[in-house]
């Protein structure tokens, strides 16, 4: 039933691009990447938020939502040989300024379920180091492969 939610999901989100600015003309979007984002975000809020965050995505509790997208994390970012098909990439990280930290409960979320780096950064006076940082990262990564 879960996985049947979060296609729901996709389908909601897709709709919802392609009924905008985008409509008529070609959309690429990643539904994976998308949950990723908010499943890392949900899974440090609380409260209305969290509540919010588990209704769009239809699911009971953060810990339901969590294990679903560590499984589909597991599965992109394993190298695919004994399944054959296509191979995945993703970029997954979580940048804080400097002047604040991490809960270690919400780290190791993030580090174990959704293999994403944890970075703190100086977002106010070192700007251009962090976007050379994160660049490299983008730009040796192959768009397609195969």
């Amino acid at each position: 039933e879960s996985i049947l939610n979060q296609t729901d999901v996709s389908f909601s989100l897709a709709k919802q691009l392609i009924s905008t600015d985008y409509k008529d003309k070609n959309v690429i979007f990643s539904p994976l990447s998308i949950h990723i984002l908010l499943g890392m975000i949900a899974a440090g809020s609380k409260g209305p938020t969290r509540d919010q965050m588990l209704g769009f995505f239809k699911s009971s509790s953060i810990e339901e939502l969590n294990s679903l997208l560590a499984h589909h994390v597991t599965k992109v970012f394993a190298d695919g040989e004994p399944l054959g098909g296509p191979c995945l990439s993703l970029v997954n990280g979580v940048w804080v300024d400097q002047s604040l930290s991490f809960k270690p409960h919400y780290k190791e979320i993030i580090q174990n379920r959704y293999r994403a780096a944890s970075y703190r950064v100086d977002f106010l006076t070192k700007v251009s180091f962090f976007v050379l940082l994160v660049s490299p990262t983008y730009l040796s990564m192959p768009l397609l492969q195969g």
